[in-house]
């Protein structure tokens, strides 16, 4: 199959990106990594290196179709329940707007082993005064999406400067894309380096590697592979927590715990927003397919966000 699509492939990366029909970001990308390599890269220990080439990105119709199938089958074991959740699945159409399954190519890129936690965070927050993770009441209603109520987010508010308690390799939530990019500005200044978030092309490269695979670990579903609603903890993890959700990079938490903001932008109904990749401790296990993508409003603090950074230099 792999073969197949490489001998048909109508365009290549470069020749979509000369056109301008990807986003604005196709240059930077192609260049982050002229002068770095992976020695540099993985000498922390921090970041793992996913090499330069193509891979398979998106999805195809028999993919859509076993993501909202096993998504029904790990909510219900009633053959009559499976069927009417899998029809509501259908009907509000969540896969539909994976992009269609094509090759991509990309340059290497230095991918973050781990999501930004809670520690790591608070040593921005020390640094630089800046707002701590959090969203009010009114705040929250107003920005809609409230898949869980207030009382659930009260949860995973710091106090007196503090994260939750025992939460210190969690990764932080409720910080919005802002944040995210003021984080890997402060540490790149730290740092003497260059940081900032993936593209959503990047990020599923690294979650999926290039043999088609559906999930971090292979093509179907393993239970206990990650922490998503089938795991039963209902809360955010430490970050490594599940080695089968570990990419084939060696990139941690590839599905499950966190969604992730990317550096991808677009604009919906006047505002800009971030393609978000992965899937969270509370989601149905077809969400957490590696060509699974949403977006939310670059201003969205929630309990279900987190991201991770990629160094270019």
């Amino acid at each position: 199959m792999f073969t197949s699509l490489l001998r048909h492939r109508t365009f290549t990366l470069g020749l979509v990106c000369a056109i301008g029909l990807l986003c604005s970001q196709c240059d930077r990308v192609a260049q982050s990594q002229a002068d770095f390599d992976r020695a540099e890269c993985e000498a922390s220990g921090e970041f793992a290196w996913v090499e330069a080439g193509e891979f398979i990105a998106g999805s195809d119709r028999a993919e859509r179709d076993y993501g909202y199938r096993i998504s029904a089958e790990g909510a219900s074991d009633d053959p009559e329940r499976i069927a009417a959740i899998e029809q509501r699945l259908r009907q509000s159409r969540w896969f539909e707007w994976e992009e269609e399954r094509q090759v991509r190519s990309l340059a290497a890129v230095c991918m973050g082993r781990n999501l930004v936690a809670n520690a790591d965070y608070k040593e921005f927050l020390e640094a630089t005064g800046h707002r701590l993770p959090g969203i009010s009441e009114p705040e929250y209603r107003e920005q809609g999406f409230l898949v869980h109520p207030y009382s659930e987010v009260e949860r995973f508010l710091w106090k007196g400067g503090e994260y939750p308690s025992g939460e210190r390799r969690h990764p932080v939530v409720l910080v919005s894309y802002e944040d995210a990019v003021a984080y890997a500005q402060w540490r790149g200044d730290r740092d003497g380096a260059s940081y900032r978030l993936p593209t959503a092309a990047e990020w599923e490269k690294a979650a999926r590697g290039t043999d088609e695979r559906y999930f971090p670990w292979g093509s179907e579903w393993r239970a206990g592979a990650t922490n998503a609603a089938p795991s039963g903890i209902w809360h955010t993890s430490e970050v490594g927590a599940f080695e089968l959700s570990r990419s084939p990079y060696g990139v941690e938490d590839m599905a499950g715990n966190v969604f992730e903001y990317t550096s991808t932008l677009e604009q919906r109904r006047g505002r800009t927003v971030s393609v978000m990749k992965g899937c969270s401790w509370d989601d149905s296990i077809g969400f957490c397919r590696a060509a699974y993508r949403h977006t939310r409003p670059i201003e969205s603090r929630h309990i279900l966000f987190g991201f991770r950074l990629v160094r270019d230099r």
